[in-house]
Formats: C-alpha cells, sequence, structure tokens
C-alpha cells in the first residue's frame, strides 16, 4: 500500500504546520485556553478564509479543495502536533460525512457554511449509562407540523460551548438500543428549549452537558434508518482521532528526546543512559506503529461496512495503547518537571489521555474488533 503523499498533499501538511507554528505556540494556546470563551474565532476564520484548511476534506464540486479522508487526517495530525482545540473533528469530519447521506440541495448548503467558517458543530451522541454504544439513544425526537421537536440529555459535549450547531443523535422509533429507528438532527445552539451546563475538560476544551426540551432540530439523512450513515461518521472520526493522537504522540517523544538530551546528571547527558535510549526506543516503536495503523483505517474508510470497521477498530484498540504508554513514559523520562503545568509535554499528556478513550477504549475497539471477525 502506498503511504506517500501526492505534492498536493504536502503542500496541505506545510501550510496547515506553518500557520499553526506561527499562531499556536505553547504560551499562545495556554493564554487562549485560559481565556473567555476558550477559543479563537480569528483562528477559525484564518483556517477557512486565509487557507482554505476547511474545505481540504471536501469535493470541489461543494467549494472544497477535492481532498477526503486523507487530507483530514493530516490536518488533524498537525492539530494533534498543536494541541489545538478548535472544532474541526466535530464540523468538517463527522459533519462533512453526515453531510453526504443527506439531499444534494441541503448537503450543498450546509457545506458551503462549513468551508466558508460560518458554522462549528458539536456532536451530541453520549447519554448517561451509554458508555461508547452509539445504538444506546433515549433521546427522542417527535413530529411537530413539518419539523421536528427533541427531548432528552447528552453527555460531555465537546465544543458546545462554542459550536453554533449540534449534531444530536435521536431515537424516531423502537427500544433505546435497538438498532433502527436512530437518526441525527442539526440542531442551532440557541434553540428554544436547549440548555446547557458549560465546563472545562482535563486537556484544556470545553464542553457542556445539553438538554432538550421540545427543541426544534433538523433532520439529517433518513428518518429511521440513519445509523448506518452515523456509524460511517464515527468511523471517519475515530481515524481523525487516531491521526491526532499521532500528532501528540510525535510531540511527546520529540521532547522527551530534547528533555534527555539537554538534562544532566554525574557530568553527562541522561540520554546516555541505555536504559533511558530502550525506552525512547520502545516510545518510537509503538509511534512507528500507530502511525501505520492509522494510515491503514484511513485508506480503509472507502472500503465495506464490515472490512472499514475492522481497520478502524484495530487502529484506535492500538492508538489507545500506543497513547498511553508514549504519554507515561514521556512524564517518566521528565521526572517530577513532567507533571508540572509549565511544561507542554504535561499537558499533550492530558489530551493523550483524553485520546485513550474518546469515541471507545482499547477493551472497546478490541471487542468491536473480535466481533466483526466473528461475523465477516
Amino acid at each position: 500500500m502506498d503511504f506517500d503523499f501526492t505534492p498536493e498533499q504536502a503542500m496541505l501538511r506545510e501550510s496547515v504546520a506553518r500557520f499553526l507554528a506561527d499562531t499556536y505556540s505553547f504560551e499562545q494556546r495556554q493564554a487562549l485556553v485560559r481565556s473567555n470563551p476558550g477559543w479563537s474565532p480569528t483562528r477559525w476564520r484564518a483556517l477557512a478564509e486565509d487557507l482554505g484548511i476547511l474545505g481540504a476534506g471536501f469535493d470541489v464540486e461543494h467549494g472544497g479543495l477535492g481532498g477526503g479522508a486523507v487530507e483530514h487526517m493530516i490536518v488533524m495530525e498537525e492539530f494533534g502536533r498543536a494541541l489545538a482545540i478548535e472544532p474541526y473533528l466535530e464540523t468538517t469530519v463527522i459533519g462533512g460525512a453526515l453531510l453526504r447521506s443527506v439531499e444534494a440541495a441541503q448537503a450543498a448548503e450546509w457545506t458551503g457554511r462549513i468551508i466558508a467558517g460560518e458554522v462549528r458543530f458539536a456532536f451530541a451522541h453520549l447519554e448517561p449509562h451509554s458508555r461508547y454504544d452509539l445504538q444506546h439513544v433515549t433521546t427522542r425526537a417527535m413530529r411537530a407540523g413539518d419539523g421536528w421537536q427533541l427531548d432528552g440529555l447528552k453527555d460531555a459535549v465537546r465544543a458546545a460551548p462554542f459550536a453554533t450547531h449540534l449534531l444530536v443523535t435521536a431515537r424516531t422509533a423502537g427500544g433505546e438500543r435497538d438498532r433502527r429507528g436512530v437518526a441525527t438532527f442539526l440542531v442551532a445552539a440557541d434553540a428554544p428549549g436547549l440548555s446547557r451546563r458549560d465546563y472545562p475538560t482535563v486537556d484544556g476544551s470545553r464542553a457542556a452537558d445539553v438538554r432538550f426540551a421540545g427543541t426544534p432540530g433538523e433532520l439529517l439523512g433518513s428518518v429511521d434508518d440513519g445509523y448506518s450513515a452515523l456509524e460511517g461518521a464515527v468511523d471517519e472520526a475515530v481515524a481523525g482521532l487516531c491521526a491526532e493522537g499521532v500528532g501528540v504522540m510525535r510531540r511527546l517523544l520529540a521532547d522527551t528526546v530534547e528533555y534527555t538530551r539537554q538534562r544532566r546528571q554525574f557530568d553527562a547527558p541522561i540520554a546516555a543512559n541505555q536504559v533511558l535510549q530502550h525506552r525512547m526506543v520502545d516510545m518510537y516503536m509503538m509511534l512507528e506503529q500507530a502511525v501505520s495503523m492509522t494510515y491503514f483505517a484511513t485508506l480503509s474508510l472507502a472500503r465495506p461496512t464490515t472490512e472499514r470497521g475492522r481497520a478502524v477498530a484495530a487502529a484506535k484498540a492500538y492508538v489507545s495503547k500506543a497513547a498511553r504508554f508514549v504519554g507515561q513514559s514521556a512524564i517518566q523520562l521528565h521526572g517530577g518537571m513532567g507533571m508540572t503545568d509549565d511544561l507542554a509535554v504535561s499537558h499533550y499528556f492530558k489530551r493523550a489521555t483524553m485520546i485513550e478513550s474518546q469515541f471507545g477504549s482499547a477493551d472497546h475497539h478490541a471487542a468491536r474488533l473480535e466481533a466483526l471477525a466473528t461475523h465477516a
């Protein structure tokens, strides 16, 4: 399988990396995280208007750059390197995937608004007791005239405090764990009947618990059979999250190598210690395997459902394991300094820890992989 980037993809990587290097230093990122509202509308507009990055994964006919999953992977890895908190994953990856399942006019309208930077999505799918089960949906959607109204509660909705719209999973039919009867709705953040409890997350982002009480929503795709599109969108999100994890681990390893070269003990850099060298080699090997599995998962997104699911589940199970090992090793090799807020490595470790469990832990995806292999 060819893992080389095209000249256009290499240029995209360079553009994103240069932009983030200029605008997302560790100090700039920390000032942004501590600010109110905790993100930068200016940076989001720059991603859309100055660089056109929000259109990297969309078709030319919709105003995009003609890319797809690989372009999303490239952007997400660079976001991981910089610890960027902008909702690219929720807006362009998940939102873009779900819009491919809707009628042409609706897709064209919302895709154009994404590319222009006019909208920011948050993905509201987790519920109390649902864990990682996408089929466990108790939020209800009922017809109201020509539209729909939603009632229910969603937990830990990342990026909700600065989203313009929420992508909400809701049940139109069936029981709380039925595959059939799950649909996705687009809900304005200021819609009547919507209330939020905002809070910061451990990795520097923001999230909210969101309650819907007769809240109007716009249906995306099928009424009772939207689960297939939802599952595909989440698989794309998981592949993008793996790419972000790779970017985070690259920075953790690079900072650790640099620190061990500078930190001296007994008149020699601690990097000369063979035991520490072996640990850093192990970190490197885990990272490189995570890169390969992320690439394979990304290139498998267009394959049939079972093949796609196996590749994504295997990648996420491994990336979760690698993120834990690389993150914990980086903290250990930095010693007590690694736990301080003043050092970037502690913040990369926090994000690695969140990535480990976001959209499913290693155990969850290992079980999914086993189930898909059994029913292949």
